[in-house]
Order: C-alpha cells, then sequence, then structure tokens
C-alpha cells in the first residue's frame, strides 16, 4: 500500500475512534445526568419559553419564567438576542440544583445582522458553495451573539405559491432541495457542533408542510405514500445524512394524523428507519392545537400523542410542563419515554460545551467583531448577486452603461431600507437599519460622476392612489432610461402570509403602463418573496429582472448587475404560473392518459379551456447577458446495468460578448414503468463559468441511483427500461436529447 494511502486511512481510523470515544464519554455523562435528576427536572428539560422581548407566535403570558428557570423547569429559551440578554437568562439556569445549562434558539434563517437573500431567492442561485457560505456567516454572527440553535433550514418542498412560506424553502425540485438542504445544514454546523463559530441547525418542518391544501398556512396535507416518500421526504432525509442536530415537526396533519402527534413520522422514519439520533422540538404551540385538530380532547392527552409519538420538546404551548408528570402517575406512559427524549436534548448540550461553559457564546468582544466584519458584507453583496433573475432583456437594453447621462430611478421600493431584508429578518436590539443599502443608495454608489440620477416615488406598494403619476411620467421624460422597482411589501410573504391573489399589487403596473407610455427604454425590478402573476410587466416591458428581497446588500448587488459588473446566472427554482388557477403548477407532472401538448386544441384532454397549460416562467429558467450554445452530447453506451454507469458528455460555447455563467442541467425520464413517472426529472446540473468566445466539456454520470423510483409497495427500485436523456438551460428549453437502456 502506498504511504499516502496508508496516512490516510490512518487518520480516518484516529478521527472516527476519537469521535466514537467522545460520544461514549458524552453518553456516559447524560447518564449521569440524568440519574441525579428529580422527574420535575426531566421535564424542565422538554419545555422551551420564548423571550418577552420578540414574539414569532402567539405567546403565552407567564409572569413567573425566571423562577421558572431558577427552579430548572426551562430547558431552552428562543428570540433571546444579544449576549448581554442571553447571559442572564443563562446566570439564572445557573441558580437551578443541577445547574443545567439553557439552549438558545433562534429564527435565523437568511443571515442574522448580515441579512442575506431570502432563501427562495438563494435557492436562484443553484450555486452550493454560496448557500453554505451564507448558513456558515449566519452561523458565525448568531453563535458569536448567545444563540447556539437556529430553526432552519426549512426544506419543505412547495409547488403552491400562495403558500407564503414558500420564500423560505427552496422551492418545488426534491433533487434541487435536497442539495440546498445539504448545504445549509453543513453552514450552519460548521466542522462540529461546539465550535464557537457554528449553531445547532434544526430542519423543518416534518412533514409535508409545503403541500398545504390550498395553499393555506397551517391547513392539513392529504397525498399518498408513495409521493411523501419520493418528493417531500428526501430533502430531510438529505439534511439528517449531513449531520443535523435537531428536527423541527410540523402543524399540519398528514393524512389526517397532526405531524405533532405522527409516531409514523417522528418514531417510525424517523428515529426508526432514518436512526436519528437528535432530538425533535415542535412547531410553535403545535402540541396544544392538537385539541384544535380535534385529534386529541385536552391538552393531558396532547401530551401523551405528542410523546409518544417522538416530539421531545414543546415550543411554547405547556402541554408537557402540565401533564407529563400527571401522565405518569396514571400509569399512560413509562418514565423511560421521557428520558429519551432528556438524554437527547441533554447530548446536544453536551456536544455544544455549554456544560463545560454555560457562557461560552457570551463574549461581548467576539460579538461585536462578528457583528461588523467587512468579509461578511462582500459576501452578502455577492450571493444577493448571484440571486438576480433575468427574466427578459429585449434588444440587449440590459446591462447599462455607467456613463448613461441621465436615469430616472422610479417606484416605491426605490428608497426603503427595511424592505430588502424581506421577511424573517432579524431586528438585533440596538442596531439601527442603517448598515442595509437602498437600492437608490446601490444606484448612487455606482454610477459616475457625469450621470444625473432622478427620483420618483410613482405609487405606494398596495391601495388605488395615481396621484404620484404625474411627478413620476414628468420624471421619466427627463431621462434616457427608466429603472421601474415595484412587487410586494416584505412582510406579503412568509409565515401566515397566504395569499389568493398573486398578482403584483396596487397601481403598481398601471404605473408601468405611463411610464413605457413615454416611449423611453424601462427596466422592471421585481421584488418579491414568491412567483407573482404579472403578466402584462412580463408581455410589454423590455428588461425584467427578478430581484426578490436580497437582504442588506441588496442596493450594492442590483447595481452590480443593472451595469454588468455582474453578469445574472440565476434560475428560477420554482415555476412561475401565468395565472393562480394553474395552481399548483409544477414542471415534473405525470403525463395522463390524455396528455395536452399545446393550448390549440383542449378537447378531450388535460387541459382548461379558458387558460393556457403553459407557465409563464419554467422551473429552471433565467436568462444571461451573453449566450449559450449546447452541442456534442455524447454518452459513453446506450446499454447499462444497475451496476453500470453512462458517462454522460457536452460541450457548451459562450456565443456572446460577455463573460458568464451557465447552469447546465440534466433531466430524465422514464418512459414506461410499474408505476407512472414524471415527464422529466432533474437529476442533476453544474454551474460553469464560461469566457466570451470559449468552449466547455462538461461529464455527468449516469447509474443506478438517478434511475430508482419507490414502487408501489415502496420498496426503491430499479426497473429495466428506456430512458430518454435531456440536457438543457431549463426544464422548458431542453437544447439536446438521447435515450438509453437500462437492461437486466
Amino acid at each position: 500500500m502506498p504511504l499516502k494511502f496508508f496516512i490516510s486511512a490512518f487518520l480516518f481510523c484516529s478521527i472516527f475512534f476519537t469521535v466514537s470515544a467522545q460520544q461514549k464519554t458524552w453518553s456516559n455523562k447524560v447518564d449521569s445526568v440524568l440519574h441525579l435528576m428529580t422527574l420535575e427536572e426531566k421535564i424542565g428539560q422538554l419545555n422551551q419559553y420564548t423571550d418577552d422581548l420578540t414574539l414569532t407566535g402567539p405567546a403565552t403570558v407567564d409572569n413567573d419564567k425566571a423562577s421558572q428557570i431558577k427552579n430548572g423547569q426551562v430547558g431552552s429559551l428562543l428570540n433571546s438576542l444579544g449576549t448581554t440578554r442571553v447571559r442572564s437568562w443563562q446566570t439564572m439556569a445557573m441558580q437551578s440544583r443541577l445547574k443545567i445549562p439553557l439552549l438558545f434558539g433562534q429564527d435565523v434563517i437568511h443571515g442574522y445582522k448580515t441579512t442575506f437573500p431570502i432563501p427562495l431567492a438563494e435557492a436562484a442561485s443553484w450555486d452550493m458553495d454560496a448557500i453554505e457560505l451564507s448558513a456558515r456567516i449566519a452561523a458565525t454572527e448568531a453563535s458569536a451573539s448567545g444563540i447556539n440553535w437556529t430553526f432552519a433550514p426549512m426544506v419543505d418542498i412547495a409547488r403552491d405559491p400562495r403558500w407564503g412560506r414558500v420564500m423560505e424553502g427552496a422551492g418545488e425540485d426534491t433533487y434541487l432541495g435536497s442539495l440546498i438542504a445539504k448545504a445549509r445544514v453543513t453552514g450552519f454546523q460548521g466542522k462540529k457542533l461546539g465550535g464557537l463559530d457554528a449553531v445547532m441547525a434544526c430542519v423543518k418542518h416534518f412533514a409535508a408542510y409545503g403541500a398545504a391544501v390550498g395553499g393555506r398556512d397551517y391547513n392539513s396535507v392529504d397525498m399518498s405514500e408513495r409521493q411523501l416518500w419520493e418528493v417531500y421526504l428526501p430533502p430531510f432525509k438529505a439534511a439528517l445524512d449531513a449531520g443535523a442536530a435537531t428536527f423541527m415537526n410540523s402543524f399540519n396533519d398528514v393524512n389526517g394524523i397532526p405531524a405533532t402527534g405522527n409516531a409514523y413520522l417522528q418514531r417510525t422514519i424517523l428515529k426508526g428507519k432514518w436512526n436519528f439520533t437528535g432530538f425533535v422540538v415542535s412547531d410553535w404551540g403545535s402540541i396544544g392545537e392538537m385539541v384544535n385538530h380535534g385529534y386529541v380532547k385536552n391538552d393531558y392527552e396532547a401530551a401523551l400523542s405528542a410523546i409518544r409519538a417522538g416530539s421531545d420538546m414543546d415550543m411554547e404551548s405547556r402541554s408537557y410542563k402540565n401533564n407529563l408528570a400527571k401522565l405518569v402517575k396514571d400509569n399512560k406512559i413509562p418514565v423511560s419515554l421521557i428520558d429519551d427524549a432528556v438524554k437527547r436534548i441533554l447530548l446536544k448540550k453536551f456536544e455544544l460545551g455549554l456544560f463545560d461553559d454555560p457562557f461560552r457564546f457570551c463574549n461581548t468582544t467576539r460579538e461585536q467583531q462578528a457583528l461588523n466584519n467587512a468579509a461578511h458584507v462582500k459576501a452578502a453583496r455577492a450571493i444577493a448577486a448571484k440571486s438576480i433573475v433575468l427574466l427578459k432583456n429585449e434588444n440587449h437594453l440590459l446591462p447599462l452603461s455607467k456613463s448613461t447621462k441621465t436615469i430616472a430611478f422610479i417606484g416605491p421600493l426605490v428608497k426603503p431600507l427595511l424592505q430588502n431584508k424581506g421577511f424573517w429578518d432579524v431586528t438585533i436590539p440596538g442596531v439601527d437599519s442603517n448598515f442595509i443599502v437602498s437600492q437608490w443608495k446601490g444606484l448612487q454608489n455606482k454610477v459616475g460622476a457625469s450621470s444625473t440620477l432622478l427620483y420618483a416615488k410613482g405609487c405606494d406598494i398596495e391601495g388605488d392612489n395615481k396621484a404620484g403619476f404625474a411627478e413620476a411620467i414628468a420624471i421619466a421624460k427627463q431621462a434616457d432610461v427608466v429603472i421601474l422597482s415595484i412587487g410586494e411589501k416584505r412582510d406579503m410573504s412568509g409565515e401566515a402570509k397566504s395569499r389568493s391573489n398573486i398578482n403584483i399589487p396596487g397601481v403598481q403596473e398601471d404605473l408601468l403602463k405611463e411610464l413605457l407610455a413615454t416611449g423611453k427604454p424601462v427596466v422592471v425590478l421585481i421584488n418579491a418573496g414568491r412567483p407573482l402573476v404579472f403578466n402584462y410587466t412580463a408581455d410589454h416591458a423590455p428588461a425584467i429582472l427578478y430581484t426578490w428581497w436580497l437582504g442588506s446588500e441588496a442596493g450594492n448587488a442590483i447595481a452590480d448587475v443593472l451595469f454588468g459588473d455582474v453578469n445574472p446566472s440565476a434560475k428560477l427554482p420554482m415555476t412561475f404560473p401565468l395565472s393562480v388557477g394553474q395552481v399548483p403548477i409544477y414542471y415534473n407532472h405525470f403525463n395522463t392518459g390524455r396528455p395536452a401538448t399545446n393550448d390549440n386544441n383542449h378537447i378531450y384532454n388535460s387541459s382548461y379551456t379558458d387558460l393556457s397549460i403553459f407557465p409563464k416562467y419554467a422551473f429552471g429558467y433565467g436568462l444571461s447577458y451573453t449566450d449559450f450554445k449546447y452541442s456534442d452530447l455524447k454518452i459513453s453506451k446506450n446499454k447499462m446495468t444497475a451496476k453500470d454507469q453512462i458517462d454522460v458528455a457536452v460541450t457548451i460555447t459562450n456565443t456572446g460578448k460577455y463573460d458568464g455563467e451557465e447552469v447546465v442541467q440534466l433531466y430524465l425520464h422514464n418512459k414506461v414503468a410499474s408505476v407512472v413517472r414524471p415527464i422529466k426529472e432533474l437529476k442533476d446540473f453544474q454551474k460553469i463559468q464560461i469566457a466570451t468566445g470559449a468552449s466547455k466539456t462538461i461529464h455527468f454520470q449516469i447509474n443506478a441511483q438517478k434511475l430508482s423510483f419507490y414502487n408501489q409497495q415502496l420498496a426503491w427500485v430499479t426497473e429495466p427500461g428506456d430512458f430518454e436523456l435531456m440536457i438543457g438551460s431549463s426544464s422548458a428549453d431542453i437544447r439536446l436529447k438521447t435515450e438509453f437502456e437500462l437492461v437486466k
């Protein structure tokens, strides 16, 4: 054996046995602590309260929170911000009999102080390194501020843009969503739990929350077992395989059983088949809410259902605190069930190093350094630019020249600061909003002294007041080019923000009509947390950038793309509907027995009589300032076995005038199977940088894993048959095709 391989093997074994020994040591320590605990102290570890300063749900009034913590009746707090606040609560915990430290959780969804694009926008980057980096920076800042646990990532697959929480996830595709889940967990948790720059990830919402009926938040989910396993569970498994420390169950019921009390999800799958050794926290009040579901009649039964099902920690409902001891006394549950949950939680506290130093995340010097790190700001700007999707660019209107003489920047979203952060941002006490770069400031930072910037608000985001139109039109007439920034408010997308009407609100598109009537070239920026419907804009505006909500560096990032310092490369992670009447709409649907292939004939096929079957923008769609040619598709063989693999090669040439990045997407279609398969499924992609005039040949590998699926018996199988292989720039823009066969 060559020396380098011997050394690598030795190091691997050393690390493995070191980790195993450490785990054994922690396990022994957990057992020692557990042995000292009273039943009431054990139940306390399963109890999570919110701090009083910040609320992210309906709070329960609790006037003796401090005394409960001092008595060891609380295991975790959420919404405590800053090292000073965290230290004060932890000091109280150190007055308890056993001095068991608290966990501190926070919804660090897309940044802490440095705010990154909302997760759906980051998903549009299709850049796993960038997504991991944003989570890494968020963890660095949060952990320096006393936080050791984030309630992220949300990995729910979502096919309905009416659901406000689409902004929190990675979109509609299982393959892309699974990769992003892994990247976020890796970013949050760093090299290992216990690092001072790491926080525990919490994968949510387990499970199938993204399929809520009607796109209504907290609503029911009804789906087949096969769809659950094939579409909705894989991102959770990917997150678990990446080492996710915790999971959060969900508000919804799945096929009639609330997820919080669902033993099949939590015991059979998560802790059973998947062997998850971390702990499960309920969503806010979801244990008690099983009474509203009609699944249990009171909190006593709710606590019984949840603890049996595998929900370890009760967030804010008080169901465990008020009922678990009585459940033990009444012989409804064994103490061993509580012990299992407590051990899982204590283990994470040991792994985080909190028993060694309860205040290790409370260093004010490190906090200030982390919250004022210029490298974090630079990364936020770059990642925001990567997340902007170019939807339209007639006659190469973009990029703009920095020497453009007069630019009119118009719209209700040009000058606000907080709007750019989007929903689920963190408001830190004592930190003002001046670090956020407005879109106006970003443009000012970009253009030269020879350019003149003109501004008019034009209208509000909502309402029908057109009083500002005249000023906006007058300003536009003075300009060489008009930039119009419109969209939805930051809090129109997010939790409890389901909307039946996802059109651009108010009179904003009416303002666009008036500006286009001036004859001036107009670039439209659409700011949103979800796919919106904007057909007039899509059909008439010459250039459109979908800018989502990009975070604290939004203004600089938008300017970077507008003026060509960054060539846009993002691709849509969700299908954009033509009308809400098409929802739910997604690219990887079944063909049906009467497929509709066009809008010209809707008789006796799966179509609408009054609406196109095609979306406005397809999954994977996104333009560049340059052009890419796809050619020379080659596969190493046209037949393979399940133990074999096929090499796929394709050449991409940049035929345009700018250097640029392209996301080359590989889709497969299993033409005949024992259960019907989608018309196409994303199975791989590569994001590659190509200089103008240059070509790159890239390779993909097709193996049995990419050809497998769950059959009717929920077995993961690979069936012989014919497959269509498609390479394209989006799910609807397939450039090259070929076929191969899987044989026995």
